[in-house]
């Protein structure tokens, strides 16, 4: 066990939320395809625009925090999809997935005892695991909110608190 194995633990928990707010997995359960697509009066983006934000964001983090070989996409456009819909139906499970791998990579990453959450990575601006693990849970939690108020505007949100 290591000495800081408390935090560690601690990250996960905040990655995977619930605590204070719905998880990823009670936000994105049972969307009613025919409406991933739609942006709904006064909304800047869709129930898909969202989901995939969320996963294009996590995975520049994941990249960036295994490699200084990484590039991140252009800023803003190559964190959003091309449109509010998927092409395809079988995407919107594609993205949950993938979604999920990188949530598992980027925790694998966070119980690593040879990872140093501190130690500055020798590539960026001084950003650390932990850093990147916070600004992972910053970033899903803000979205997630966003989400679960498309839900409410296209009327699929009926979760029981």
């Amino acid at each position: 066990m290591t000495s800081d194995s408390a935090s560690r633990e601690q990250l996960i928990q905040v990655l995977r939320g619930g605590h204070a707010h719905a998880t990823f997995d009670d936000v994105i359960r049972d969307f009613p395809g025919d409406r991933i697509g739609v942006r709904p009066a006064g909304a800047p983006h869709s129930a898909w625009e969202l989901l995939e934000h969320l996963r294009i964001a996590q995975n520049d983090i994941l990249q960036f925090s295994r490699s200084a070989e990484h590039v991140s996409p252009k800023w803003p456009d190559g964190y959003w999809p091309k449109s509010p819909a998927p092409q395809r139906a079988s995407q919107w499970d594609e993205s949950v997935r993938a979604f999920h791998n990188d949530l598992s990579a980027f925790e694998a990453l966070i119980q690593d005892p040879a990872q140093d959450l501190h130690r500055k990575f020798p590539w960026g601006d001084g950003q650390t695991l932990f850093r990147e693990a916070l600004l992972i849970a910053d970033h899903n939690s803000y979205h997630l909110g966003q989400l679960v108020l498309v839900r409410r505007l296209v009327g699929a949100w009926d979760v029981k608190p």
